[in-house]
C-alpha cells in the first residue's frame, strides 16, 4: 500500500492537535495517549520551550482527571444496574489517574460499595444537600470547580483563560455538558450567554447542548451567529458540520465547510470534516480518493486512516479495510501507543466474517472484555463463535454463560 510509506519528523505539535481533538469530544483516554506523545517528543528535542512543555504537562494532567471522572460517572451507573465487578474495574482505573486527594477518597467509598455488591440505600449514604445545609453546599461547589478546572486542563491557555472568566452560570452549565445532563446545560449556558459579550466563547458549547437534544435550528443559528465573531474558528466549523450532518443536510455541510476561510482551509481538522461530509453524503468513492490522497501529502494519520478504513467498509471492500486496520494496529506497537480498542474490534470482526478463527482473533476478543467494559457481551460471543470453530465446546459454553449472564438471557 504505496500511501502508507512512513513520514518521519512529526512533531509534538501535531500530537498535542490530535489530543486537543479527542478531549473535545469526551474521548479523554485518546487525549492523554496524545498529550503524553507530545510530551515525550518534545523532551527529545534539540531545543527546549519551557512554555510548551508546561503547557503539555498541563494537559496530561487535565486529560487525566477528566478520564477519572468520567470512570467515576461510568462506574456509578454500572453499580446502580447491578455491575459491581464492571463497576470496581472503572474505580480502580480511576484511582490509579486521580491526582486529586478528594476524588481519591470518593473512589475509594464507591469502591468499598462496589466490591461489598451494596447499593446507596443500603448503606448510610449522606442524604441530598438543602438549602439549609450550607458547608455540604459549600462542598459540592468545590467539587463542581474542580471539575471545571479539570475539563478546562486540556483547552488552549486562551480558551481556558476565557471560560473561567466567563461565571459561575457558565461553570455549572459547561460541567452540565460534560456530564451529559442537556437540559441543565442550557439552562445554564443560555445565562452565561446572556451575562457575556457577543463575541464569547460560548455559543458553540451551548449549540452543542441543543445539538444532543436534537433542537437542530437554534444549534445553528447559535453557531452561524458564533462564526460571524469567529470566521476562522475550528471549533465553529466542526459544531456547524455536526449540526448539519444530524439534520441530515449533508451537501450544505459540504459546501459551508468548502467555502471556510482559506487561512483555515488546508488544516487537518477541517480537512477532516471535508472527507466526513463527502461519506456522510453518500459520495463514498470520492471520500476513498481524497482521504488517499491525504496520507500520501501528509503522511500517516491514524485518524485518516481510520475513515478511509470505514470508507473501505462503507465501499464493501473489506480485506482492504482489514489491511488498514492492521497498519493502524503496526504503527500503534511501533511507537508504543495503546491501540484503540474500536480499531481492534473492526480488524476482528472483518477477519471473522472473511472466515478467520485464528488464535490470534481469539486473543484480541479476550483482550477487549477488559479493554472495553460496554461491549463484553459481544465480545463474549465472539469468543464463543471461535471456540465453537475450533470445536471447543466447553470453553465456547463457558464464554455462552457468561454473555448470557450479562444479557439477561437463561442459562443452558
Amino acid at each position: 500500500m504505496g500511501f502508507l510509506k512512513l513520514f518521519s519528523g512529526k512533531g509534538p505539535e501535531e500530537y498535542e492537535q490530535k489530543g486537543d481533538r479527542f478531549f473535545k469530544v469526551g474521548e479523554y483516554g485518546a487525549a492523554k495517549m496524545e498529550y503524553e506523545t507530545a510530551l515525550d517528543k518534545a523532551g527529545k528535542g534539540q531545543s527546549g520551550d519551557a512554555g510548551r512543555d508546561d503547557r503539555l504537562r498541563k494537559k496530561v494532567f487535565g486529560s487525566r482527571e477528566a478520564l477519572a471522572l468520567q470512570h467515576k460517572q461510568n462506574a456509578e451507573h454500572l453499580r446502580e444496574s447491578g455491575d459491581h465487578e464492571g463497576a470496581s474495574e472503572l474505580l480502580d482505573l480511576a484511582l490509579e489517574l486521580t491526582q486529586d486527594p478528594k476524588i481519591a477518597a470518593e473512589l475509594k467509598q464507591l469502591l468499598g460499595r462496589a466490591r461489598n455488591g451494596i447499593t446507596e440505600n443500603d448503606t448510610g449514604a449522606p442524604l441530598p444537600y438543602t438549602e439549609e445545609d450550607t458547608e455540604e453546599d459549600r462542598e459540592w461547589h468545590i467539587e463542581e470547580n474542580e471539575h471545571f478546572t479539570a475539563l478546562c486542563g486540556a483547552l488552549a491557555e486562551e480558551t481556558q483563560e476565557a471560560y473561567h472568566g466567563y461565571g459561575d452560570a457558565f461553570r455549572t452549565g459547561y460541567v452540565a455538558l460534560n456530564q451529559g445532563e442537556y437540559e441543565l446545560a442550557v439552562t445554564f449556558l443560555s445565562q452565561a450567554l446572556e451575562e457575556n459579550p457577543p463575541d464569547s466563547l460560548i455559543p458553540p458549547e451551548l449549540a452543542t447542548a441543543y445539538l444532543n437534544l436534537e433542537r437542530y435550528e437554534e444549534a445553528l443559528a447559535l453557531t452561524e451567529r458564533f462564526l460571524e465573531h469567529h470566521p476562522r474558528s475550528i471549533q465553529g466549523y466542526h459544531t456547524l458540520c455536526e449540526t448539519l450532518w444530524a439534520d441530515e443536510q449533508f451537501d450544505d455541510a459540504r459546501e459551508r465547510i468548502l467555502a471556510c476561510p482559506k487561512e483555515i482551509a488546508g488544516m487537518p481538522p477541517i480537512l477532516h470534516l471535508k472527507g466526513e461530509s463527502l461519506g456522510r453524503s453518500g459520495r463514498h468513492q470520492e471520500a476513498e480518493s481524497f482521504y488517499r490522497d491525504l496520507l500520501e501529502s501528509h503522511g500517516f494519520d491514524e485518524h485518516t486512516a481510520m475513515s478511509l478504513a470505514a470508507t473501505y467498509e462503507s465501499l464493501g471492500k473489506e480485506e482492504d479495510a482489514l489491511d488498514l486496520y492492521s497498519e493502524i494496529m503496526r504503527q500503534c506497537r511501533g511507537c508504543g501507543a495503546r491501540i484503540n480498542p474500536f480499531v481492534k474490534q473492526r480488524y476482528a470482526d472483518i477477519s471473522l466474517e472473511l472466515g478467520d478463527h485464528s488464535a490470534q482473533i481469539l486473543e484480541i476478543y479476550l483482550s477487549l472484555i477488559d479493554e472495553d467494559p460496554a461491549g463484553r457481551e459481544n465480545h463474549f460471543r465472539k469468543v464463543e463463535q471461535i471456540y465453537t470453530a475450533m470445536g471447543n465446546e466447553r470453553e465456547a459454553r463457558r464464554y455462552r454463560l457468561f454473555a448470557n449472564d450479562l444479557s439477561g438471557q437463561p442459562t443452558d
